[in-house]
């Protein structure tokens, strides 16, 4: 019996910035965000939307999509980084408005029985989530699951992380027999407790809101001395977490290869990545394709190419891979459709790996190829540090069940907002949406004693 994805689905905000533009804005040439990162857009969440909102109209659109009876879900986890409650998870939020949503043809809470969680571990949640959920099939195969994956990847103005900002929502059911991606048992893992990326919890005192001329007190309506600040933005060395990002991935690689017997170069048909930015798995790639093709005698292919490696020094000589016809033809064939997405929506963290996955079979289905039986090697990330390898086939009745994705529809049709508007958002001076919804919006916050912040969400 096989495990896998048997359906797929996704949301993205209805909002989003040209990279020009900001490129412009920040003094930096178009060119190196556009062709040297494969950055064109970067969605944006409006006033009214977050990592709840947008997680549950994935959820939403999966099973009115797909025909899915909410009594037959066993579980709905949810991966992600950017959740709006510390205790209670993001999940219950999205779970319970869909719920609500659905009562009319379903009938009152046809999520009761339905376990419901949230799994954090920066971009590598969903992940996590799918694993598990995997897991539990497994051992119950009648049953089902579904994963969804929810983030805002926001950075600081005028920071090194601000072009790379993205935000939306990917929803798969997991199934036995699936008729989307069977899912293979081996899983490569690598960890490392390391500071690429984190988002700490700060302590403010009445020092630092003497300026402000409050207190602590009098902000908390308490005896309090301190209170706790917590950011969306993360603190972060990009550099850093790039060496991270392909150490990680280069010992999960390693850690698949001791579990199962593989050539990855021959036996994978697509590779599938987390990208904070579209091209972050080709140019995290460049020295692992080398070691492959090294073990597949294939070094002297590229060296008739580019050169000897003795007889050049070895900085130029992979300068010269990395632009060379072998590579290039290594990129189109094996990662450049699951790139096109990320293009126009930029990081969506713990979703990015499935957007990837999404860009990939719209491609091929708009394209007309036909990959029913090949096979896509998943290279996933989370700062931190985590990577998991895994694997999966695509179903020969694949296209069926993403016919009704329209990624570039939904991708064109979005408002293209100014970077005066853009900065507004960013720092949450705007009373009001940007524009009106026909989706799950946030609808309010609690003001009542007891109640104090609770969110309520609804379709608009």
């Amino acid at each position: 019996m096989e495990f896998g994805i048997d359906a797929i689905d996704y949301y993205l905000p209805k909002l989003a910035l040209q990279i020009s533009s900001l490129a412009e804005k920040r003094n930096i040439v178009p060119a190196k965000l556009e062709k040297g990162l494969g950055l064109k857009y970067m969605a944006l969440p409006d006033v009214n939307e977050d990592t709840a909102s947008m997680a549950a109209n994935a959820l939403l659109k999966l099973i009115e999509n797909n025909n899915i009876d909410p009594h037959s879900i066993g579980r709905i986890y949810l991966g992600t980084e950017s959740a709006v409650d510390a205790a209670k998870p993001t999940a219950t939020y999205a779970v319970g408005t869909v719920e609500n949503i659905l009562s009319s043809k379903y009938g009152e809470r046809c999520f009761k029985n339905c376990d419901v969680v949230d799994l954090t571990f920066a971009c590598i949640g969903a992940v996590d989530a799918l694993e598990n959920c995997l897991n539990w099939v497994k051992v119950h195969p009648k049953k089902k699951a579904i994963v969804i994956a929810s983030d805002v990847a926001k950075y600081g103005l005028e920071s090194s992380g601000e072009y790379t900002q993205g935000a939306g929502a990917v929803a798969m059911l997991v199934t036995s027999n699936p008729n989307l991606i069977s899912i293979n048992e081996t899983i490569g893992i690598s960890m490392e407790h390391v500071s690429d990326f984190f988002k700490p919890r700060q302590e403010i005192d009445n020092e630092h809101l003497k300026k402000s001329k409050t207190t602590v007190q009098e902000l908390t309506n308490s005896n309090k001395e301190k209170i706790e600040l917590y950011s969306e933005e993360p603190v972060f060395d990009g550099q850093y977490s790039n060496e991270c990002y392909q150490n990680r991935i280069r010992e999960a690689l390693d850690h698949f290869k001791s579990e199962t017997n593989i050539n990855f170069l021959k036996e994978w048909n697509h590779l599938i990545f987390h990208l904070p930015y579209a091209y972050q798995g080709r140019r995290m790639m460049l020295d692992i394709w080398i070691e492959w093709i090294k073990e597949n005698g294939d070094l002297v292919k590229l060296e008739n190419e580019i050169g000897k490696l003795d007889k050049i020094n070895y900085k130029d000589w992979k300068k010269a891979a990395s632009k060379s016809n072998s590579y290039k033809i290594f990129i189109d064939q094996k990662i450049k459709d699951g790139e096109m997405a990320s293009s126009y929506i930029g990081n969506m963290y713990t979703a990015s790996i499935f957007m990837s996955l999404i860009s990939l079979l719209f491609c091929a289905n708009d394209k007309k190829n036909k990959i029913s039986g090949n096979t896509i090697g998943f290279l996933s990330y989370g700062s931190g540090s985590k990577s998991k390898i895994f694997q999966g086939k695509i179903k020969d009745n694949w296209e069926h069940k993403i016919e009704h994705l329209k990624v570039m529809e939904d991708i064109q049709s979005r408002e293209i907002i100014s970077f005066n508007s853009y900065e507004n958002l960013h720092n949450r001076s705007l009373k009001s949406p940007l524009i009106k919804q026909n989706n799950i919006v946030l609808e309010s916050l609690d003001e009542r004693e007891n109640k104090i912040g609770f969110r309520y969400y609804n379709k608009a």
